[in-house]
């Protein structure tokens, strides 16, 4: 009989956090950011309940079966998600959003460039962020092509 290949497979894990933001650029006006961001430019805000979905590829390792240990991976997310983010106002709480909107697009790629810090090189797949049920962002460390 001859070995098996490697088989590739991705482990998904999910965390949910509060926090509270106000959709507001420091580019536009008051009255540009009301018309672009309507009920969202609060100037107190408003908040979600997101749900965080970050999903890892890998080699499935011959002796433990996994991909990766998700009791890392738990890990891994507590540090990158919960403690920055859970219970925090994003605009005042999260240095990285003093200057950048806090779009779920944006917190898509905070969670990314937090976890690229703290995961094993090359074994990130996606984020996905569920700010509401109909919302959602997947971030997969893409950046723009420069044309």
């Amino acid at each position: 009989m001859s070995p098996r290949s490697a088989r590739l497979a991705r482990l998904s894990r999910s965390v949910t956090f509060s926090a509270c933001h106000r959709l507001h650029s420091q580019s536009l006006s008051d009255e540009e950011n009301l018309k672009l961001f309507g009920k969202c430019n609060n100037p107190n805000g408003h908040g979600h309940n997101y749900k965080v979905v970050v999903t890892v590829r890998g080699e499935i390792d011959p002796v433990s079966g996994m991909v990766m240990n998700l009791t890392d991976l738990k890990e891994y997310m507590q540090e990158a998600i919960m403690e920055p983010l859970d219970h925090k106002n994003l605009d005042k709480d999260v240095p990285y959003f003093s200057e950048v909107v806090s779009t779920t697009e944006n917190v898509a790629v905070f969670i990314w460039d937090q976890l690229q810090q703290l995961l094993p090189q090359g074994i990130l797949y996606k984020v996905e962020v569920h700010e509401t049920e109909q919302n959602v962002v997947v971030y997969k460390g893409e950046e723009t092509i420069v044309k």
